[in-house]
Formats: C-alpha cells, sequence, structure tokens
C-alpha cells in the first residue's frame, strides 16, 4: 500500500475522529463550535493557543474536556501575581542519597511536565513568570542548572486571558505571544446558547467524557498534517499577505502604514500554512485552499500586529486591519500568475 493511499484513510480517521471529539464536547459545552474548531486545529499543528474573553464563558472547562476526549495527561496552573517562575518550571532540591549517604541536588519536575497545560489566567501574573513557558513553548524543553529536560510529546499550552483592561492584568511580552499560534476571541454565548447553557448546569450532572485518540494517534495524525501538499501560490499569497503588515514595507497599503507599528513576522507565515493544513484535513481533504487560509488569518494574526496611537484613538482593532488586508491582498490566483 503506498503512501498515498496510506495518507488518504488517515485523512477519513481524522475527520471520524473530529467528530466523536465534537460529540463528547457537546456532553459538557454549550456552543462555542468556531472555539472548538480553532483550538483542535492548533493542537493538530503542534502549536499553542491562547484564549481571550471575559471571566464565566467556559474557557477553563471546554480546554480541561479536550484534555479528556485525548486521553493526555493534564496540568492547571491558576496564574496569580505571586506565582514564581520555577513554580511553573519546577525547581532544584537538596535530599539526601541513600546510596551515597551525601546531599544532592534533585530535579523537582513541575507542572509544565504534561502534555496539555492549562495556563490559566496568564495574564494575571507579572511577565517574568509569564516567560517561564518560552523555553518549554518553543523547545519543549526546560533548563535548570545547565541541565536539560524534554517534555513528554505532544506537549501544548492551552492559556486562557482576560481583557487587558480589567483591574489586576498583565499585558503578554510580545515575544511570548508570538509562540502561540492563534489568539482565540471567546464572545458571549447567544440568548438560545445561555438558556441552554443554565438548564445544563442546573438541572444534570456533567456526562463522563469518553477518550477519542491517545497519544501515539495524535502525534501520527500532526505526522500526517506536515505531509499536507500546498500550492505554491497559496504560499506566495500567505507570505504577501503577511508582508503586507509590515509598515517598513515599500508595498504596505497605506491604512498599514497610518495604524501599525510593527508587523508579523515570518512565524505568523509559517502558522497560517500549517494551520491552513491541518484544517484540510480535518474537513476530510488532503490539499489546502484559499479559504482555509483566510478561514485562519484572524486568530494567526491578531496578536502579532503592533497599533499605533492614531489606530487606538480612533477605535481600530488588529481585527478590523486584518479584515481590511484581506479585501486588498491579491487572490492567490493573481498570484499564481506573476
Amino acid at each position: 500500500m503506498t503512501t498515498e493511499t496510506n495518507d488518504v484513510k488517515a485523512v477519513e480517521k481524522l475527520g471520524v475522529a473530529r467528530q466523536q471529539m465534537l460529540d463528547e464536547l457537546k456532553k459538557n459545552i454549550v456552543g462555542m463550535e468556531e472555539v472548538i474548531d480553532q483550538v483542535i486545529i492548533a493542537i493538530f499543528s503542534r502549536g499553542h493557543c491562547l484564549l481571550e474573553g471575559v471571566p464565566g464563558l467556559a474557557k477553563t472547562l471546554l480546554i480541561s474536556t479536550i484534555a479528556e476526549s485525548l486521553s493526555l495527561s493534564f496540568n492547571r496552573i491558576q496564574f496569580t501575581p505571586d506565582l514564581m517562575p520555577a513554580d511553573i518550571t519546577g525547581t532544584e532540591m537538596l535530599q539526601d542519597n541513600p546510596e551515597t549517604g551525601k546531599r544532592e541536588f534533585i530535579f523537582s519536575a513541575g507542572p509544565v511536565f504534561t502534555n496539555i497545560l492549562l495556563a490559566d489566567e496568564i495574564n494575571r501574573t507579572p511577565p517574568k513568570t509569564q516567560a517561564a513557558l518560552l523555553e518549554a513553548m518553543q523547545e519543549k524543553t526546560v533548563t535548570a542548572r545547565g541541565e536539560d529536560y524534554k517534555l513528554d510529546l505532544p506537549f501544548f499550552v492551552l492559556a486562557t486571558q482576560n481583557p487587558l483592561d480589567q483591574e489586576g492584568t498583565y499585558s503578554l511580552p510580545e515575544a511570548q505571544l508570538d509562540r502561540f499560534m492563534f489568539k482565540v476571541h471567546v464572545d458571549y454565548p447567544s440568548f438560545d446558547e445561555e438558556v441552554n447553557i443554565v438548564h445544563a448546569v442546573t438541572g444534570r450532572t456533567a456526562e463522563k467524557i469518553v477518550p477519542v485518540l491517545g497519544k501515539e494517534d495524535i502525534l501520527a495524525l500532526q505526522d500526517l498534517v506536515k505531509r499536507v501538499p500546498v500550492a505554491d501560490h497559496l504560499v506566495k499569497y500567505v507570505t504577501t499577505l503577511v508582508r503586507a503588515t509590515r509598515p517598513a514595507e515599500e508595498d504596505a497599503p497605506d491604512f498599514i502604514k497610518d495604524w501599525i507599528s510593527w508587523g508579523c513576522g515570518p512565524r505568523a507565515c509559517i502558522n497560517l500554512v500549517t494551520a491552513a493544513k491541518a484544517r484540510a484535513v480535518l474537513n476530510g481533504r488532503f490539499n489546502v485552499a484559499l479559504d482555509d487560509i483566510k478561514a485562519l488569518a484572524l486568530p494567526v494574526l491578531r496578536h502579532r500586529l503592533g497599533l499605533n496611537f492614531a489606530a487606538m484613538s480612533d477605535g481600530i482593532s488588529t481585527d478590523e486591519v486584518i479584515k481590511r488586508l484581506l479585501e486588498t491582498v491579491p487572490s492567490d490566483t493573481e498570484l499564481a500568475d506573476k
């Protein structure tokens, strides 16, 4: 059996697994279809996800339910102003060695040593502690006293944060924001959804979640996503779109030069293409379409743009800038002719 045939069968398997996951999530989660899709895409793209919304929108419940459905180890860290970096990564402890009779430093692993790490209210802690996740998120490694400790794969950080205008919040450093593949906005539920939430929470106990996929399944499906081909003209489209966010670029639109202090880096291109591959596979296709890219432009780009004072004073959001870019940048077919 050829690799291509195996890949087609794997795509079918992932499509079935996605539907099973959605069925399991619906036991505890009402609505949030777009949010769920984006989190699942991030997981199969080997990406981290930042969910932003006011308290009480079931962000934490969603992440813990996803962890249950994937049969992965799961830790939660509640970020607070007094949390220290060692509370995340672990620390060296002086202990007696019964064999040698001497006291030695032993590394005690922190909660980051897991498959899914829920960083709850990550912007409630100062930047020094937030930055403790940087190495783990990028390198899948923790360094202590010159020793490297590898994290168990797969490893994802699914973080929640409250809107930055709320009291007691600290803006995440740009370097850490860039490590998140997606920034997902979690909005209030609709009227009907909120009625269903009240009935569900007050009228019954939570149903048991049945695991759909295991660790080896997820690693194999992540490899499958990497093998999905992408046409050259789509890569050119993504690159053109991302470069258009940089005000110093000669070809940048005037509204970018008027509203943006800094644009997206190359990691935005990589994340957008990878996420589009995962979206295609999750929708039963082994090829990427322009719609896959446009559908994920907002969560990939919105946290990588720096609005200047003029934009903020006019009430312009990064989402508005990205939507305008999607209307301005030439389509992939036009770029294919170049």
